[in-house]
């Protein structure tokens, strides 16, 4: 079992590997496109990711799913990713970070 500093750091390095999925309709990666609700790392081998999509009908949602267990698998293949999709809250554009809105221009 890890400390609770080493499940933050760990923490934080998934949310850095999330940085880097991207939502490929809109081309911004789903952190800053504020689709990730929560993440968190048991300690053990149990991450769980709580996200939404931009529309509930998201052509490319298990695109982006798969991204994100692979992306996680990259660095740590130990790790099962377990990914809850909601919508609740329902997701806008002012859930953007202010980084994602430079990036898209707005």
């Amino acid at each position: 079992m890890k400390t609770p500093d080493e499940i933050k750091e760990i923490e934080s390095e998934l949310e850095q590997i999330l940085y880097g999925v991207m939502d490929p309709e809109i081309e911004l990666n789903i952190v800053d496109l504020g689709l990730i609700y929560s993440l968190s790392y048991d300690g053990q081998s149990q991450v769980e990711v709580k996200m939404t999509f931009s529309t509930p009908a998201c052509p490319l949602g298990d695109a982006i799913l798969m991204n994100i267990r692979q992306s996680i698998a990259n660095v740590y293949p130990e790790f099962e990713v377990d990914i809850e999709v909601v919508f609740e809250p329902i997701w806008n554009s002012e859930m953007i970070s202010e980084k994602g809105r430079l990036l898209l221009g707005m």
